[in-house]
Parts: structure tokens; C-alpha cells; sequence
């Protein structure tokens, strides 16, 4: 694969974002391992010459040289190391498998509309790499210590927790007004969701748990095998994930309420800011559109506002609710 066209010849916008996001994975996997410890060095050793070689060969393809991430791609490598700080070996393995999704989604979508043109043989080349040598490298690499499983179930409570005591806080502020009586409200409603979502995880585990459960059985019965352990979902565990996290998620909106505040506006501020962040990595590891999930949740958060800031204020009004 020795093209080398002016940038001129294709898109200049997927020229920038082919170079700029080898840059962005290469630069990740280079601050991954600063900052991890020896059980990542071999794989992230055979990772790091593969984006060396993509983002060599991209910015050869295009002539376009790309020295540093932009504001943008730089603020979300802090996010990402951040999280891999914070959580540790499975959020690290789980943004590798991520990075490896996004990749291959990425190449296919341009090899769909450029697979007519000369830019195919290039694309052709990089999507082997991806296909045979990162999906090899990250799904045989390092012991998973966390499921991924797990870290989404974290940050979906967290996200339900967000969401769903934002608006509290926002209708009981309408109804109310008076920042002792928010708080408390805000709390009870807080603890009644985090176990009613716990709740409804463990109901639901469980009854995957049986499927699973009846499922391997067979399998051994048929094969006449030795019965296998049971590696699958652990209902209570997981029940209790998700109750924390989102227990956690409703503190972010409360918090302002116990510092003080006389309205929803730090509520607001606080939780916009969280659900940004949360949203952003939710989408990036389940392989989503990340800006279309930011702004789906946000869009989200501030329908929840109005929704029952407007039913707090309406039986206040009707009903003369006074405190």
C-alpha cells in the first residue's frame, strides 16, 4: 500500500479524522501505559506499533501531517485515563475492546462509501489490522477483573440516579420552595429508587440466571460432559452495583440542596455536567454515537425538568400546598 495522494483527492474532513483519531488511539495507548502497571506492558507493546504504523500510514496517504490532538480529542483522553485510573483493570480492558469496536465501525462505514474508489485498498489493509491483529490482541489480553458488564451497570445507575432525582429535586422545589424540605424529599426519594432499582436487577438476574442455568444442563446432559461451573450473573452482586450507583448518580443533585441552594439552578449545573460525562462514556463503550447519546440524555435531563418542575408548581397552585 504505498498511495500517496494530496489531500485534495478526498474528503478533508475524513483525511483529518483518520489521521487525528490513529493519533488519539495511539496517544491513549502510550498514556495507558505510563499509568498501568507490568500486567499491561505486553499487550499494550504489541498495540502501540499497529497505531504507529496506521498513523504513519494515514498521514503518508493523505500527505497531511497531525502533531497534537486537538482541544476536543485531548479533553476526552483526560476523561478516559481518569476512569481507567478510578476503576481500574476491567474499565482499562473494556475501553480497549471499546476503542477496537469504534475502530472497526469507523473503517467499515468509510470502506461503504469509498470502496469503489482508490482510498479501498487502504482501508482494506487497516481493517485487516483491526479484524485479525487488535481483535486477537485485546479479546486473548489481559485477565478481565471487572466484566464489562459490570462497569455498564455502574454507569447506567448512575445515570438513572441523575436523571430521575434531577426532576425530583426540580418538582419538589416548584411545590415546595424551602431547601429543608427538598432535601429531605430528595433523599427518601433517593433511597426508595436506589432499592427499587436494585430490586428490579436482582428479579431480573435471577430469572436470567435460571435460563442460563437450565440452558448449561441440557447442554451437559446431551453431551454427557462433565458438569461445568457457573460462571454467569450474579444476581444480589449485581443488584447491589446498581443500587449503589445509583444512590450515587441522586447525590449529584441533592448535594447542592444540603450546601444550600435556594433553587434548582446548581442542581441543574451539576447534573448537566455529570450526565455529559456519564453519557459520553456509556456511549463510547457500548460503541454508540457519542455526541447523539450526550445530547439524547441531556435532552432527557432537561425534558425531566420541566416535566415536573411544571407538576410541582401545578398542584401547589391547585392544591394550595404550602410549607
Amino acid at each position: 500500500m504505498n498511495f500517496m495522494k494530496p489531500l485534495s483527492t478526498f474528503n478533508r474532513k475524513l483525511a483529518f479524522t483518520l489521521v487525528a483519531d490513529e493519533l488519539f488511539d495511539l496517544t491513549l495507548y502510550r498514556s495507558l501505559r505510563e499509568q498501568t502497571d507490568a500486567s499491561w506492558y505486553k499487550l499494550l507493546d504489541e498495540l502501540i506499533p499497529i497505531e504507529e504504523k496506521h498513523f504513519a500510514f494515514w498521514q503518508n496517504f493523505f500527505d497531511l501531517r497531525v502533531d497534537r490532538l486537538n482541544i476536543g480529542r485531548r479533553l476526552k483522553l483526560k476523561i478516559m485515563l481518569f476512569w481507567a485510573r478510578l476503576l481500574g483493570h476491567g474499565f482499562i480492558h473494556l475501553l480497549l475492546e471499546s476503542i477496537e469496536v469504534h475502530g472497526i465501525r469507523k473503517y467499515l462505514k468509510v470502506w461503504d462509501e469509498y470502496r469503489d474508489t482508490e482510498l479501498a485498498e487502504a482501508i482494506r489493509g487497516v481493517l485487516d489490522d483491526e479484524f485479525r491483529h487488535e481483535d486477537a490482541i485485546v479479546s486473548g489480553g489481559a485477565e478481565r477483573r471487572i466484566s464489562g458488564e459490570k462497569i455498564r451497570n455502574i454507569f447506567l445507575g448512575l445515570n438513572d440516579g441523575l436523571v430521575e432525582i434531577l426532576g425530583a429535586v426540580s418538582g419538589f422545589f416548584a411545590a415546595f420552595g424551602d431547601t429543608s424540605q427538598v432535601l429531605v424529599a430528595g433523599l427518601t426519594v433517593s433511597v426508595a429508587g436506589a432499592f427499587s432499582m436494585a430490586a428490579g436487577v436482582f428479579v431480573s438476574s435471577g430469572s436470567e440466571k435460571e435460563v442460563e442455568s437450565t440452558q448449561r444442563r441440557k447442554a451437559e446432559f446431551l453431551s454427557q460432559g462433565p458438569e461445568r461451573a457457573d460462571d454467569g450473573v450474579r444476581p444480589l452482586r449485581q443488584a447491589v452495583i446498581v443500587g449503589i450507583a445509583y444512590l450515587v448518580g441522586s447525590f449529584v443533585p441533592i448535594f447542592p440542596v444540603y450546601l444550600g441552594a435556594k433553587n434548582i439552578t446548581a442542581s441543574l449545573v451539576s447534573a448537566g455536567i455529570m450526565i455529559s460525562v456519564i453519557s459520553f462514556i456509556l456511549a463510547f463503550v457500548s460503541g454508540m454515537d457519542i455526541k447523539r447519546r450526550v445530547v439524547t440524555n441531556l435532552f432527557i435531563g432537561a425534558t425531566a425538568v420541566v416535566v415536573t418542575y411544571t407538576i410541582g408548581f401545578a398542584v401547589k397552585s391547585i392544591f394550595g400546598v404550602q410549607v
